[in-house]
């Protein structure tokens, strides 16, 4: 084990909330985008969950019972809250009503990350010390190997340390995530097959296609290669046909593409609904499919016998 922190909940998790802030010296901002989410952390949690601290430091254990209120805020509560200004020594408040709590001093400021889910937007969040009105603990562990296999051993410290704590919910940070995105992934797992078996149909297709276009101007191939038509030219000859055929899809599907995209985007995170290396990369294996597709025709035609192609001529 390297580090050891706490949480009140997991991120990635879909359980945090919003609640409202205040800034001393400013008027309380209102509307829907108004707001925080709140986490309550244990020591050296931005190290256990390798989140970088840009400006201040992170809350160590001093500050889990110290006599001054303080806390970490993200980048994105930097940005709304304190524009062009340095936010470390600054004050806020939140919550509402009889769980509201005032007068946090910012003592560092933390790299935006994953606070509900990959698909939302990051919103403004504070980090304050887990002691602050604690319903539920979550113990995060970062270790050298697999953490799965150190359950057993972290259970019995656990029951050694107070048989009355139960321990429930083991799960990896990776495979929270993998949890929250499990119906996109199994969508984009069907989508691949599908793509891939219609990938395959027009391979088969274009083969047949050309293999049939060869063996119709079998004739035709004959006399050129009677002429004086070299290999090259003959081979030149079919794939030029293939390469035509590639171009007019490319054409029409890339367009095609980008309109249907557009249709699923709400399902899209870290990804662009208009990716230039993605289309580019998706023409290219086409291209390249379509060139294999139509190899053995073209090479078939370029080894025709000028004699037997002329023979019922």
């Amino acid at each position: 084990v390297q580090n050891v922190s706490l949480s009140d909940f997991a991120l990635v998790s879909g359980a945090g909330g919003r609640t409202g802030v205040t800034i001393p010296g400013r008027p309380a901002p209102k509307g829907r985008e108004a707001g925080t989410s709140v986490l309550k952390i244990g020591p050296t949690f931005f190290s256990t969950m390798r989140i970088p601290i840009l400006l201040g430091r992170e809350l160590q254990e001093r500050d889990m019972t110290g006599p001054f209120q303080v806390g970490v805020v993200n980048e994105a509560f930097a940005q709304k809250y304190f524009p062009n200004e340095n936010p470390i020594g600054r004050h806020f408040g939140f919550g509402e009503g009889d769980r509201r709590l005032d007068d946090f001093e910012i003592i560092g400021v933390a790299k935006t990350a994953r606070y509900n889910s990959l698909k939302d937007a990051i919103p403004p969040v504070v980090y304050i010390p887990f002691s602050h009105r604690v319903d539920g603990m979550l113990f995060e562990l970062r270790t050298l190997s697999d953490p799965l296999l150190l359950v057993s051993a972290v259970r019995q410290i656990v029951r050694q340390a107070d048989p009355r704590v139960p321990i429930s919910n083991v799960n990896t940070q990776s495979r929270q995530i993998d949890q929250t995105i499990n119906t996109e992934r199994i969508f984009a797992e069907l989508c691949s097959c599908f793509a891939g078996l219609a990938l395959l149909m027009s391979c088969i297709g274009l083969y047949g296609m050309m293999a049939y276009i060869v063996e119709r101007r079998k004739s035709e191939i004959g006399i050129r290669m009677a002429l004086g038509a070299r290999r090259i030219q003959v081979t030149w000859l079919v794939l030029r046909e293939t390469i035509l055929l590639a171009a007019i899809g490319v054409t029409i599907g890339v367009p095609a593409a980008m309109v249907a995209t557009r249709l699923i985007s709400s399902i899209l995170f870290g990804v662009k609904p208009i990716d230039p290396a993605t289309y580019a990369l998706a023409t290219s294996i086409l291209l390249a499919v379509a060139g294999l597709g139509v190899y053995l025709p073209a090479r078939k035609a370029s080894r025709i016998d000028p004699v037997m192609a002329l023979r019922y001529e």
